[in-house]
């Protein structure tokens, strides 16, 4: 518990003293965020709001961890595991892709950065090297830190998909989640509060495989999870970077987070549920990122077979501007919506381990 605390009071003070710095410098001439023009009116003010905010989280999440780390190897001994380092290998490497993106948005003050073809490339390669990595590193009890049987709340041996199938899965749940949380990141403070939420769910589930790991005692119950407390600790920097930032970004707005922030926080969740065996759950831990992308899909579906929008505006958190409500009314009815998600999830987990634990 300690590990966790630390690395979550690291990240929080390291995004809440290092954003200030980065609105400096973002904000000068030329670095500021283009707006769509289609979208509400009410956006149109936040033209030229600095942007790469993500950066921020992406920097402060790595000193939670550090700083985890070192005081763990002060105290125990111990050092970084497989599980922690692959997982800030996805986040950090996503945000450099959302990085690059940012970056040609606002050198080429448009709303476009990264073509769609550069911008798949960069998100597989570094979706596969962290689903090739997630079956190497086997501890002393040949345990990986990723799995080839798809996951609930544990594993289901039912499913299998084999290396090739789970690295072609994990490349595609990584896409998947990355741009939930891309669309979901339109309003100011959504996609930070929103993903400290989930990511502090993983927090709890992490910390609950931790103290019930198949490692300490094979009872009913324990999982199979390598490097849990790992995760946990990873997970809490996270938590902590986005509350930090989202010092600064909360309505209104003096940074966004970009691309660099919302594709590494939606690689953070993706990897969460492939380290910790719980894919499924995170439809649900993430309900409300799954409905900002469904709208999308449903949107485009729509308009391309029928020509008829089926909301005013996706993604879906636009559709509510349009129809009259203030931007703080979405935010934190969306914000409720993301905390409900979470707890269900939480719920779903806790009461799968309660049945097999009394059964045991």
């Amino acid at each position: 518990m300690k590990l966790i605390l630390v690395a979550a009071v690291v990240g929080l003070a390291v995004a809440i003293m290092l954003t200030p710095y980065l609105i400096k410098v973002f904000s000068k001439p030329g670095f500021g965020q283009e707006i769509r023009e289609d979208g509400p009116e009410t956006h149109q003010k936040k033209r030229g709001t600095p942007t790469m905010g993500g950066s921020a989280i992406v920097l402060a999440m790595w000193a939670g961890y550090l700083a985890a780390v070192l005081t763990e190897l002060i105290t125990d001994g111990a050092g970084p595991t497989a599980s922690g380092l692959l997982l800030l290998y996805l986040a950090t490497g996503l945000g450099l892709v959302g990085f690059l993106d940012d970056f040609i948005k606002i050198r080429k003050q448009r709303n476009l950065g990264l073509n769609k073809k550069s911008k798949f490339i960069g998100q597989t390669f570094i979706a596969v090297s962290f689903g090739l990595g997630a079956l190497y590193f086997r501890n002393d009890l040949g345990l990986t830190p990723g799995s080839t049987l798809l996951s609930y709340t544990r594993e289901l041996a039912w499913l299998s998909f084999g290396a090739v199938g789970f690295v072609l899965v994990a490349a595609l749940l990584i896409a998947g989640w990355s741009n939930a949380v891309n669309f979901t990141d339109g309003l100011d403070g959504l996609a930070a509060g929103s993903s400290a939420m989930a990511v502090g769910t993983y927090v709890v589930i992490a910390f609950v495989q931790f103290r019930n790991s198949c490692m300490n005692a094979s009872v009913a119950g324990c999982y199979q999870v390598r490097d849990p407390l790992d995760l946990a600790v990873v997970a809490a920097a996270a938590t902590g970077a986005c509350l930090g930032f989202l010092w600064w970004n909360a309505h209104p707005a003096r940074i966004f987070m970009g691309d660099t922030g919302s594709l590494a926080l939606g690689g953070l969740v993706a990897g969460l549920s492939i380290l910790t065996r719980t894919e499924l759950l995170l439809v649900v831990i993430g309900a409300l990122f799954v409905v900002e992308m469904l709208s999308v899909v449903i949107q485009i579906i729509g308009y391309r077979t029928r020509k008829i929008r089926v909301f005013k505006m996706a993604p879906f958190h636009h559709h509510f501007e349009l129809a009259g409500w203030a931007e703080t009314t979405v935010l934190v009815r969306f914000w409720l919506l993301a905390a409900i998600s979470g707890a269900l999830g939480l719920g779903l987990f806790y009461a799968d381990w309660l049945s097999l634990t009394a059964g045991g």
